[in-house]
């Protein structure tokens, strides 16, 4: 502890939640009252009700919620399968290469994901590459988007590993294929774990570059609260933000039992 009275450390906690509270708890808190809200007339909701969600459970708010999950999994497995070999491969490249490949992943983190959706816009709205309008491209832009993130775990888990693990196997005759099936991956199976679920969160919550690609009959779940918030509809958004949060944090729950799982193996 580098705090060690007593007083010391009440001040530090109590500094803590005040930082804490009002700028990452009580949005949320915020945000699941008005999801039960009939009506808000101060600073509170003055009028409960659950029928917002109720709508959840059917129409288009379930179409909604089942279009971003079965979204952000398969960018979450696209994204963890380029950025995961991508990471391996940087592994036996030489340095420069290596640079190379760091900022090609790095590149989508530093351009805005709108800018992102509208360079995918243009590259592939002409034929042979048609993709404007359909669900392809919708799933492009997130893989992308979220590679970056998987790449970047892998690359930090690789760069943990004792090499003589690997060295080990193959002094004993395994061929590579079997080094990185048998040692490598099973090694590395909390760390892709843990990218898996970082990319699914983020594409769970992707709204900038779908708002310009996604297709009519492919409306994701947070477009849908954008829309339900732009026309005035604050307490349905809520409680499709909260479907949102609560289907995002049972995946993430699931990684990490995984993840912990795969760590005592």
């Amino acid at each position: 502890m580098l705090v060690h009275s007593r007083a010391a450390r009440l001040a530090h906690r109590t500094l803590f939640l005040l930082l804490v509270v009002p700028v990452f708890a009580l949005p949320l808190l915020m945000v699941v009252g008005a999801s039960f809200a009939d009506r808000w007339d101060g600073a509170l909701p003055s009028a409960f009700t659950a029928a917002h969600y109720v709508d959840l459970g059917r129409g288009q708010s379930l179409d909604a919620l089942v279009t971003s999950l079965s979204t952000a999994l398969v960018a979450g497995l696209a994204a963890l399968t380029v950025g995961g070999w991508a990471a391996l491969a940087a592994r036996g490249t030489g340095r420069r290469l290596r640079q190379l490949l760091d900022g090609l992943f790095m590149l989508p983190l530093a351009v805005p994901s709108v800018v992102v959706g509208l360079a995918l816009l243009v590259a592939f709205s002409k034929p042979p590459l048609l993709l404007n309008g359909t669900t392809t491209i919708v799933l492009l832009a997130h893989t992308v988007l979220v590679t970056s993130f998987a790449y970047q775990s892998v690359r930090a888990a690789i760069g943990r590993l004792d090499p003589a693990l690997e060295q080990s196997a193959a002094g004993l005759g395994a061929p590579p294929a079997q080094v990185l099936r048998r040692v490598t991956l099973p090694l590395l199976l909390p760390s892709l774990t843990a990218a898996f679920g970082l990319c699914f969160a983020l594409s769970m919550g992707e709204l900038s570059a779908t708002m310009m690609l996604y297709p009519p009959d492919w409306l994701p779940l947070p477009v849908r609260i954008f829309a339900a918030t732009d026309r005035g509809a604050l307490f349905t958004g809520a409680a499709l933000a909260v479907a949102l949060i609560a289907s995002t944090l049972v995946v993430l729950a699931a990684t990490a039992r995984l993840r912990t799982r795969a760590s005592y193996r």
